[in-house]
């Protein structure tokens, strides 16, 4: 299994974010895990059963686990990119859901939702992994080897 360059990128960008912003959250003050906790909710009804500091926890604990696989590279970029899919889907689905995050039409982000609406890059790179099978790869030892030539 070769890792090309285009998802080498996408994985090294993706994990290193997503691993930075789980580290973040491993010592999350209650009130901001509860003011998280509140936002998926809008998307997500079931969250509200568990209690903030649990919350706080397992979403530093999934960040840190999708970062951590994403930036594994012998773990399948297809795998992977499932992962980040179906993290990328709650964080769009938060950002739609919330009251206040977008413009009147419901798409674009209001001030408030700048920094919501860029999970959608998130979103690309996932379906970038899953379905990015071409048939003319840049192997990184094909690379090595012409850059060594």
């Amino acid at each position: 299994m070769a890792l090309n360059i285009a998802n080498l990128a996408l994985r090294l960008v993706s994990g290193a974010y997503i691993l930075n912003s789980g580290v973040g959250k491993l010592r999350l003050p209650a009130e901001s895990a509860q003011g998280l906790q509140a936002m998926t909710a809008n998307a997500i009804p079931q969250v509200e059963k568990l209690e903030p500091a649990v919350f706080g926890k397992a979403l530093a604990v999934g960040e840190i686990g999708l970062g951590a696989a994403l930036l594994t590279p012998f773990l399948p970029s297809r795998l992977v990119g499932l992962g980040l899919g179906a993290f990328a889907a709650g964080l769009v689905a938060v950002y739609l859901k919330t009251p206040g995050m977008t413009e009147s039409d419901g798409i674009r982000p209001s001030a408030n939702g700048v920094a919501l609406a860029k999970d959608f890059w998130l979103a690309g790179m996932a379906v970038a992994m899953v379905f990015g099978r071409g048939k003319n790869k840049t192997k990184i030892k094909e690379v090595a080897k012409a850059v060594k030539n």
